[in-house]
């Protein structure tokens, strides 16, 4: 095959194989998204500002916002099931810490291990959910206050944090006879 086919084929797959927007959902969805997000982010919010020391918001990590994306707007997702958002949460925040610790005065290369090992080890143990790799970078790229948590910023807010969420979507994404939740446990 010739180097330009090579490259006329190359650029062609980025075309994209399906045509218009994804489908509507129902204001039903709509509506149990929003309260779900709603609550799930604002309880880790007001939780943390209630238990934890100077009323910070301790428990609130910015990938958690992309983790109720998926556990109230795609609750049907494997990415949105319990092991992976606990398993992705936790490796990915061990995997980020382990990544400042070594390579600390390296900040882009510890940045860039932290996220492409949590990536490797989520597939590896099938616990894939995309906010993890926030969660990795965040442990590397966060403030000095991230850094002092240490591995503490395993447990909190990586553990816990997800653990509260997954409780909320439980509560709520059964509520209502169209949605069920979890698909898969462990």
């Amino acid at each position: 095959m010739k180097l330009e086919n090579r490259w006329r084929d190359y650029w062609q797959k980025m075309h994209g194989t399906t045509r218009g927007s994804p489908p509507r959902v129902s204001n039903e969805e709509i509506l149990l998204s929003w309260i779900g997000a709603f609550v799930g982010i604002g309880s880790l919010a007001g939780l943390g500002q209630v238990f934890f020391a100077d009323g910070d918001l301790v428990l609130m990590i910015g990938s958690f916002g992309a983790s109720a994306v998926l556990l109230f707007g795609a609750v049907r997702s494997p990415l949105a099931q319990p092991r992976n958002l606990l398993g992705g949460h936790i490796i990915s925040a061990l995997t980020g810490v382990i990544c400042w610790k070594c390579l600390y005065f390296a900040p882009w290369l510890a940045a860039a291990l932290a996220v492409a090992t949590a990536i490797a080890l989520m597939h590896a143990t099938r616990t894939l959910h995309p906010p993890g790799g926030a969660t990795a970078l965040i442990a590397v790229i966060g403030s000095a206050d991230i850094h002092q948590l240490s591995f503490w910023y395993v447990l909190v807010p990586a553990t816990l944090g997800p653990l509260i969420m997954l409780i909320i979507a439980l509560l709520i994404n059964n509520l209502p006879r169209s949605r069920r939740y979890p698909e898969i446990w462990f």
